[in-house]
């Protein structure tokens, strides 16, 4: 039996023999076969190809490395071991989470929760700690529905533009998908009508839906970019942060009441989400464009969605030195304008960086990461504003 690879760059190792031991003829009747060391030289021939090792795919890499592990094991070998198959499939339900979006989920959730507790220290109870983590849970069962049914949807579109995510890699079966989201929607449901009454329920069944038809078809409205970035604003931005905060306040035994640091944070964030909402579709050009998804990145550029989205977030730095300026009693000074100064500075060298590197699909990516950045950032200070 016979072997022949080539690499990309035409070049081409030589036949190979393989050892009979693979051999099906030799099948027919037990032998054994003299030692043949031909499939060492080959797998140590093949792992120092460059033209193979430096292919711009990698899993390219795995099917010759399987073929080296088919000389071991035989053709009939022991499945992999159990352990092996539950850690990738865990791994698989991790990046179906987004992780990106479960931090932005918890830190946001909690420093709502801990801004409302320093508001009204002398109500804490150790109690309610059991509820603070329900709760929790539930806002990362929603976010985990909402990303989940977004991927079973755009699968097609994923395989251009997010090959790595875990349907579109095949690391996740479409059925194992769907009993996720199932599992997060009901989950998430069941224990925010059991612990946080009628009125959050509400907020919250109202963001499943609107993250559904952001997806879903006949609705699908992230095809409309004014609809999608506003339901992303909504949900992320208000709902999160409102929701939250009344939620915590009514576990103190509080009526609602808005405070300044609340509203700027809610204001902010809301902006903020909305940049993300915009952002978002800069590193998926290429696949919006061939699905025929209409982004504002697909009608107005990337570099000018770019240049818009580092605005609004300028913008945003600005009127929150402002407010820090004019609202001393509001406000702490000496944290509230360093910080966002900083953070201002920062995402203009970005920008810079960008257009320097010439909107390269890397580039984009390493901005849109940036961003989140400063969304994490906006939050771990918020308690403390």
């Amino acid at each position: 039996m016979e072997l022949s690879i080539s690499s990309s760059s035409s070049s081409s190792i030589s036949l190979l023999k393989i050892p009979p031991i693979l051999s099906f003829s030799n099948f027919t009747k037990p032998t054994t076969p003299k030692p043949s060391y031909s499939f060492l030289r080959f797998s140590t021939h093949l792992l120092h190809s460059p033209p193979l090792y430096y292919h711009s795919h990698k899993r390219l890499l795995h099917k010759p490395i399987s073929i080296i592990r088919a000389t071991q094991v035989g053709a009939a070998g022991p499945d992999r071991p159990i352990a092996d198959r539950v850690s990738e499939f865990k791994d698989a339900c991790w990046r179906f989470l987004r992780p990106h979006t479960i931090r932005g989920t918890a830190l946001g959730s909690t420093a709502l929760v801990a801004r409302a507790l320093i508001e009204n220290s002398n109500l804490i109870k150790w109690s309610l700690l059991l509820k603070a983590f329900s709760g929790l849970f539930a806002l990362i069962c929603g976010n985990g529905y909402i990303v989940g049914i977004n991927q079973i949807y755009d699968i097609s579109i994923d395989k251009v533009n997010k090959p790595y995510l875990p349907i579109a890699a095949g690391d996740l079966s479409v059925q194992s998908a769907w009993l996720l989201v199932t599992f997060f929607a009901v989950a998430g449901l069941l224990i925010v009508g059991l612990n946080f009454g009628p009125f959050i329920f509400s907020l919250y069944t109202l963001g499943l839906f609107l993250g559904t038809i952001y997806s879903v078809p006949p609705f699908r409205m992230k095809r409309f970019p004014v609809a999608a970035f506003l339901i992303i604003a909504t949900v992320r931005g208000f709902l999160l942060n409102f929701g939250v905060y009344y939620a915590t306040r009514a576990a103190l035994g509080l009526a609602f009441e808005w405070s300044s640091p609340v509203v700027f944070i809610t204001t902010f964030v809301t902006l903020f989400a909305l940049v993300i909402a915009i952002t978002k579709d800069l590193p998926d050009v290429e696949g919006d464009l061939k699905y025929q998804i209409s982004t504002f990145a697909t009608k107005l550029g990337v570099r000018n969605i770019a240049f818009l989205g580092s605005g609004i977030l300028v913008m945003n730095y600005v009127v929150s030195i402002l407010a820090a300026i004019y609202m001393p009693q509001a406000f702490r000074r000496w944290l509230l304008i360093p910080a966002h100064l900083i953070f201002a500075l920062s995402l203009i060298f970005q920008a810079r960086v960008l257009e320097q590197a010439n909107y390269t699909k890397e580039a984009i990516s390493g901005f849109y990461r940036f961003i989140w950045n400063l969304f994490y950032a906006e939050y771990a200070i918020f308690p403390f504003i």
